[in-house]
């Protein structure tokens, strides 16, 4: 993946830098809440994720992802992709690019083996799965998950 003409990407590291996110992150999760957001994410930095963005020429935040390092005995040590995401009138202006290249980089540096990520299989995410294609992603496994009952999500 290129580097040339791609948007620079920070990492949110106080609260100020999270609520810049919240407007894309709610465009992938529209679940969340403003006024809890800074809190969660907090809570899961606390743990190892990594919550990367890029800005617009105004100043916002189109396109944002949230990754932690892994290990497992499948994948060795990994980048796992928790979120990717951009806002509906973004897309196609290489943001999401700039932010896989960062993690992509960022794999290579802490001799990482694999990136992987999920994504939904519905088709308002087949433009994400041409993109993770393109950029060498392999769909490698189905993903099962079990609700356990009385939860939120």
């Amino acid at each position: 993946m290129t580097t040339k003409n791609l948007p620079t990407v920070y990492q949110a590291k106080n609260a100020e830098e999270i609520l810049l996110c919240f407007e894309a992150m709610q465009s992938l999760r529209p679940h969340l809440k403003k006024d809890t957001f800074v809190g969660l994410i907090n809570g899961m930095i606390s743990r190892g994720y990594i919550l990367i963005y890029v800005k617009d020429e105004n100043g916002k935040v189109p396109a944002f992802s949230g990754y932690r390092f892994t290990e497992h005995l499948a994948w060795g040590k990994a980048i796992y992709i928790d979120d990717l995401g951009t806002v509906p009138e973004g897309r196609g202006k290489g943001y999401a690019s700039a932010l896989l290249n960062y993690i992509f980089n960022i794999a290579k540096e802490n001799a990482c083996d694999q990136v992987h990520l999920d994504s939904g299989c519905v088709p308002q995410r087949y433009d994400a799965h041409r993109l993770y294609l393109k950029s060498g992603f392999n769909i490698t496994s189905h993903h099962f998950a079990y609700v356990v009952p009385g939860t939120s999500l």
